[in-house]
């Protein structure tokens, strides 16, 4: 059976979306007709992933609470619909949006993610919908307590209700292991061992239960309900050599029932100049239940400024 992750760390549970943008910016007059815009589009997508990887890299929480000087409620929503007819009819339907609230040491945010999408033959291809939630609570500079949650929905998990009684083979790996539901929940405390300008490094531990409801059609009504229990595991650490190069390590493990994850993040980033940067990184994913267990990233950004 298809084993689907369990982790999310409260670092990423923090970030879902950032502030909408509303303006539209053209490439050149006619360039959409001669398929100049889509390219253009193709290169702002690059520079946002860079922009993006050197963002994750900072660690907004490295040195305590981030959005401290912020008190009481805000937020953000984005919505994006594009509905095509003609030679194809389809649609695609995205929303996504975060309600945080800060009340002195305790911050807490609340995100929502929708997505509805269809082929180009007016079939429904992805209805999914999900919901994180992350909160912490600052005892002083170093001693902290986390919550994060998540609960993910596959509207499209049974679909094969709708298929000949007689599955085929394809048919069958396409829905079996499939998640209809999954929730996960995780409380535990965080600590900064280290925590100056040159040096930040910051652990912390937790326990979760997470409850799937997976696709099974050795069941009778073909969906297997499970729960879990999983414990986490996270380091964050960061060290500045000087002004222009700094290291990071960014570490994850879980444990549970249904398998053990880790990954392992090295990052060396450059900043030669306000116009020149680089950040090096080396990835390691590792999942028990996998044949070849470990999957190894590398990955280069680069920013040029002329």
């Amino acid at each position: 059976m298809q084993k689907i992750s369990l982790f999310a760390s409260a670092s990423a549970l923090a970030i879902l979306l950032g502030a909408p943008a509303f303006a539209q910016t053209e490439f050149a007059p006619g360039a959409s007709i001669i398929g100049a815009g889509n390219i253009n589009e193709q290169i702002t997508d690059v520079e946002d992933a860079v922009e993006d990887d050197f963002a994750r890299s900072s660690d907004p929480r490295r040195f305590g609470r981030p959005d401290s000087a912020r008190e009481g409620l805000f937020g953000s929503i984005a919505l994006s619909y594009t509905g095509r007819d003609g030679n194809d009819e389809n649609q695609d339907f995205t929303l996504g949006g975060r309600l945080s609230h800060n009340a002195g040491p305790f911050q807490q945010s609340v995100g929502i993610f929708l997505e509805f999408s269809e082929d180009d033959d007016g079939d429904k291809e992805t209805e999914d919908t999900s919901v994180i939630y992350d909160g912490n609570y600052y005892f002083n500079d170093q001693l902290y307590a986390f919550i994060l949650g998540r609960v993910s929905t596959d509207g499209l998990a049974e679909e094969w209700e709708d298929l000949d009684p007689v599955l085929d083979a394809d048919e069958i790996a396409e829905y079996e292991g499939r998640a209809k539901r999954d929730a996960f929940i995780g409380i535990g405390p965080g600590y900064r061992i280290i925590n100056n300008q040159q040096t930040a490094w910051r652990v912390q531990a937790g326990v979760g239960i997470r409850y799937t409801q997976l696709v099974d059609f050795t069941e009778d009504d073909g969906l297997a309900s499970n729960t879990d229990t999983g414990y986490i595991v996270s380091s964050r650490f960061y060290h500045a050599f000087n002004d222009n190069f700094f290291l990071t390590n960014d570490t994850d493990y879980l444990t549970s029932d249904a398998n053990d994850l880790a990954t392992n993040e090295l990052g060396l980033n450059f900043r030669m100049s306000d116009n020149l940067a680089t950040r090096v990184s080396y990835k390691s994913e590792y999942n028990s239940e996998r044949e070849i267990r470990t999957d190894n990233t590398v990955g280069v950004s680069l920013v040029v400024g002329f």
